[in-house]
């Protein structure tokens, strides 16, 4: 049978098969036949249409223009006759890889974050100062964190081992835990060594000034005693820009002949040798150094910061005491100008001792922030025993002046310099215009950090002084004790240790074996002591928390003379003395007895003032001047024995040189060089 289909009818069949097509077959380019096969399907009259359809088979690619083909919306992989994934481990061997652009991106990106953070670590200041100071700030933390875990874990260990044995350990058993303690304390202090010194600055200053207390565990203090010297100079490129920076001029507009090598580096500074261009007098030139202005304010806060980590986690174990020291003192001692006005203030105070001491202040010539040019010094560190020997300067005798100079400055002019380590002071011989009584002048430098102290302290505590010195009695006790609670501001059970801290000994009240009648009976070594207060400190329950309660509670001023007093007995024991370890104590009375007695006299003539003369002023007047006479007589005589005695020690100690190999060993081991020889 025939059928004719007009080309209309045949639109409308197309039109209709499109329809009810499947999506997924209309989405490649499709003809008309196609299209009534999908309509009508394969069965019905295929022979019949096949005829009429091929006057019209040309592509219905144009289609677009009266229908656009729908995307499908099933996600059946059948329903366009795919077939399905296999499922997971059945025929899939490997995940779908993705596009390899996204890779490519990512590594473009991160050349770019590096390359935008090389440019900006190289030539932008603030960015690259932001960087070094995150990276020193992760140093310290690293360190103090890893500390604090290293000394959680020993203390647990201990707790579980004295809960084991029900507090009675064994011998053995103590001995183990004191010598994990002591590991404990010597890894730890040298974790904080490494970043301190790494990260230079003021954390160096930090190093100096937890060296300088020497109640303070031995590792801890030993660990940071090469801080000392241990500081990296700035290039000399650096100094001539932060000059021209502050002061507009160079290197070559202020001095001539300036050698590029410093002659000496510290935490905060350096200082260079050259010739003033304006007066053309041989100098030394302070210049700080040039990156410690950007980073000191960020240092100060991460020194802040891990101190109260710490304190956190140990409440016992709190370094506030620290941070209120550097908090004060560090922006003093990065003011040069501060420095030159503690200077003048120090040669006032000591003006009226011309002729009557050899200490030395080299003359100031002009101060700026961050730059002072002072007199030049030829000289050596006061400990250079050879130097010493060289030039026949009597150590005895430099022991005792520096126990004179430091005296003056507390007890009498309650001003005094803070950081006397062995950096700071220069010896040479005396020269020309020099009024110093011996054959020697102390030089002494570096004036940023000095200490005022309120003339209530300065008295009592040289009342505590000389009440430690005074024969042993329930009067002496009652006097001891109350002036540690006047000057110290602590109760009875703290006393041993701040009698331990002021007088580097073991206290009197710490061993019931030994108990000397004052200071002045005591013949034992300050090694032997510390040695003693070191096994007290490891041994004993609580010493270590005691110490730091004590640290915690007693005034800043009082702590600052600590150190001073920490710092004058290394010096005595670095020169290697003759004299005996009482002989500065000598020293030191004689100044108590005159500070008290120049205080008694202020009391006296305030008194008279106000009530006129009586009684009780001639008798208070009579009483005070007596003690001074009496104290100032004992310790003068006291002095002139041990003087004599020190002497024959080093006649003896040339003959067992002679003895043992000649003259020459006999030189050596007069002069303290026996371990040299």
């Amino acid at each position: 049978m025939g059928i004719a289909l007009s080309q209309r009818g045949l639109r409308l069949a197309a039109c209709n098969a499109w329809r009810s097509a499947p999506l997924a077959a209309l989405s490649r380019p499709t003809t008309a036949a196609q299209l009534l096969r999908l309509r009508l399907g394969p069965e019905r009259g295929r022979a019949s249409i096949v005829g009429a359809a091929s006057a019209w088979t040309r592509s219905l690619s144009h289609s677009a223009t009266w229908a656009t083909p729908v995307p499908p919306t099933t996600t059946d992989p059948t329903a366009a006759g795919q077939a399905p994934p296999p499922p997971p481990g059945k025929g899939q061997t490997t995940k779908p890889k993705p596009p390899a652009g996204r890779g490519v991106r990512r590594l473009g990106y991160l050349a770019v974050g590096l390359t935008i953070g090389y440019l900006l670590y190289e030539f932008n200041t603030t960015f690259r100062y932001s960087v070094i100071a995150l990276i020193r700030y992760s140093r310290l933390m690293k360190a103090v964190v890893l500390d604090v875990w290293d000394y959680k874990t020993t203390f647990a260990r201990e707790d579980r081992a004295q809960a084991a044995a029900d507090g009675d350990l064994s011998p053995e058993e103590r001995a183990r835990l004191r010598s994990e303690r002591k590991a404990c304390h010597s890894r730890s202090a040298q974790r904080i060594y490494e970043a301190l010194r790494k990260n230079s600055g003021i954390y160096v200053k930090l190093g100096q000034h937890l060296g300088a207390v020497h109640v303070l565990p031995k590792e801890w203090t030993q660990a940071m005693i090469p801080l000392q010297d241990q500081c990296f100079p700035t290039p000399v490129e650096d100094v001539d820009a932060m000059l021209r920076k502050d002061l507009g001029m160079g290197i070559d507009d202020l001095f001539i002949d300036f050698e590029p090598n410093p002659i000496g580096v510290a935490s905060l500074a350096q200082v260079h040798r050259a010739v003033d261009r304006r007066s053309g007098r041989p100098v030394a030139v302070k210049v700080q150094h040039a990156a410690l202005e950007e980073f000191a304010a960020v240092d100060l806060a991460a020194v802040n910061v891990a101190i109260r980590f710490v304190k956190h986690v140990f409440p016992d174990f709190e370094f506030d005491w620290l941070a209120d020291e550097m908090n004060e003192m560090q922006p003093l001692e990065m003011n040069f100008r501060h420095e030159a006005a503690n200077s003048l203030r120090c040669r006032h105070d000591f003006q009226h001792l011309t002729g009557k001491t050899s200490m030395y202040l080299p003359e100031v010539l002009w101060a700026e922030q961050r730059c002072l040019v002072m007199e030049y010094i030829d000289g050596s560190r006061v400990d250079d025993l050879a130097y010493l020997k060289k030039h026949k300067i009597d150590r005895n005798q430099v022991s005792q002046e520096l126990a004179r100079i430091f005296s003056q400055m507390v007890y009498i002019n309650g001003f005094f310099h803070a950081d006397p380590h062995h950096g700071n002071l220069l010896i040479r011989p005396k020269a020309q215009n020099s009024s110093s009584p011996f054959n020697f002048d102390l030089c002494l430098l570096d004036h940023g950090q000095y200490v005022a102290i309120p003339s209530d302290l300065r008295v009592n505590y040289a009342h505590f002084w000389l009440s430690l010195m005074t024969p042993v009695s329930e009067k002496t006790i009652r006097e001891r004790k109350k002036y540690a609670r006047l000057v110290g501001n602590i109760e009875e059970d703290m006393y041993p240790y701040l009698e331990s801290a002021i007088t580097g000994r073991i206290s009197m009240d710490m061993d019931e074996e030994e108990t000397p009648n004052s200071l002045l009976d005591e013949q034992q070594p300050l090694s032997r002591h510390q040695k003693k207060l070191q096994k007290a400190i490891l041994d004993r329950e609580g010493v270590v928390a005691d110490i730091f309660e004590l640290l915690r509670t007693i005034p800043r001023r009082l702590l600052m003379i600590l150190k001073l007093s920490d710092l004058q007995r290394a010096l005595d024991n670095s020169l290697a003395t003759t004299h005996g370890p009482n002989r500065i104590y000598l020293i030191l009375g004689q100044y108590c007895a005159q500070a008290i007695w120049q205080s008694d006299r202020e009391n006296l003539s305030d008194d008279y003032h106000k009530h006129g003369l009586s009684l009780h002023l001639f008798t208070g007047f009579a009483r005070s001047w007596l003690s001074y006479m009496y104290y100032s007589t004992m310790f003068g005589t006291a002095e002139l024995g041990m003087d004599i005695k020190a002497r024959l020690t080093k006649v003896g100690l040339w003959f067992r040189g002679l003895a043992k190999g000649g003259f020459a060993t006999a030189s050596q081991e007069m002069a303290g060089l026996g371990a040299t020889a």
